[in-house]
């Protein structure tokens, strides 16, 4: 039932980073029918539970309630982490602030301190999409490449998703140690894809990917790609943390002063912005590290067989606890195409 792997670079466990071919990576035993489900849990304040025990957790596959055959919930399980960073035209008016926010994103999640857990890769897309940095468990290449790009073109965020799933080096043991998280820091709008959402949002699926973004859409406004980003994180089992959406929300009539960046109380330029934006930037990759390095990891062989069904359901409830906001991806393929 581990469908997604073998679409990327053509399977499960090939050539991936020196280090991780080391002699010190434990052999992984996992059933070939088993279905992983990555669990992100927060309270009414969006507050991170992570005390929560293998007892709390009741998993349904297509309505029928189904036996956990594996749990954890330590912090800090290895990932490898895709960044997908937006470079089109519409993006040049927080570029900077948002490059920067990409950079401190890298280093949060591969620390150049400590035992190397994680790894990443960084791909960019305007008018097309490239691997600009391979896979390495260093934050330094991808943090430099980011220093020395300029934003301009359209947006193939799609054909982005695609190479995410199809062309980069892996790490030995994806994606069930580590598992596999993609970040997308952009609007969600695609204008020049030549692969399109239902295409890459499967193939995320198959591949056991969970997406998460960081929406460049400026306060007061509405992008058409708002709802690709939403939907790509809520079936995948990740979360859109929007860091500009409240940056006017204290400031009495933010739209009435006159204004050439857009009619803003807070011009761009003043210490008040400055401020607000980099406190919305901070709370945003605080997010999104936290989203990412605090999950649980369920695993659970289905009851059942039929895998007449092009796409099972998946439901996990805590019923003894009210008011949490659990997110896991909305099911699984059980055959590869």
């Amino acid at each position: 039932m581990l469908v997604g792997p073998a679409l990327l670079n053509g399977a499960p466990f090939s050539s991936s980073l020196e280090a991780a071919q080391a002699t010190n990576i434990p052999n992984l035993s996992v059933s070939v029918n088993e279905v992983i489900v990555p669990i992100t849990v927060t309270d009414e304040k969006g507050k991170f539970v992570s005390d929560l025990k293998q007892a709390d957790f009741k998993v349904f596959d297509e309505n029928k309630e189904q036996k956990i055959s594996y749990f954890n919930a330590e912090r800090e399980q290895p990932v490898v982490v895709g960044f997908l960073l937006d470079m089109s035209n519409l993006n040049r008016l927080h570029w900077k602030t948002f490059a920067e926010a990409t950079e401190e994103l890298v280093l949060a999640l591969l620390p150049q301190e400590g035992p190397k857990k994680f790894s990443g890769y960084l791909i960019t897309y305007s008018t097309t999409a490239e691997v600009s940095v391979d896979t390495v468990n260093s934050p330094d290449k991808i943090q430099e490449k980011i220093r020395k790009l300029k934003p301009g073109g359209g947006a193939a965020l799609f054909d982005a998703l695609y190479l995410a799933c199809t062309n980069r080096k892996l790490v030995r043991g994806e994606p069930i140690e580590p598992r596999r998280v993609i970040v997308i820091i952009g609007d969600g709008h695609d204008s020049a894809s030549k692969k399109g959402m239902e295409e890459v949002l499967e193939l995320a699926q198959r591949n056991l990917i969970t997406i998460f973004g960081m929406s460049t859409v400026a306060f007061g406004f509405k992008a058409e790609g708002e709802k690709n980003l939403m939907r790509l994180a809520e079936d995948t089992g990740g979360r859109v943390v929007f860091p500009l959406e409240g940056l006017y929300k204290d400031v009495s009539g933010y739209l009435s002063t006159p204004s050439d960046e857009g009619n803003y109380a807070l011009k761009v330029g003043t210490g008040g912005y400055a401020a607000e934006l980099a406190k919305g930037m901070f709370n945003a990759v605080a997010a999104i590290q936290g989203e990412v390095t605090t999950q649980y990891i369920i695993r659970y062989v289905p009851d059942s067989t039929d895998d007449r069904k092009a796409f099972r359901k998946i439901r996990i409830e805590v019923p003894g606890i009210p008011g949490l906001k659990i997110r896991y991806r909305s099911g699984y393929y059980p055959a590869n195409p």
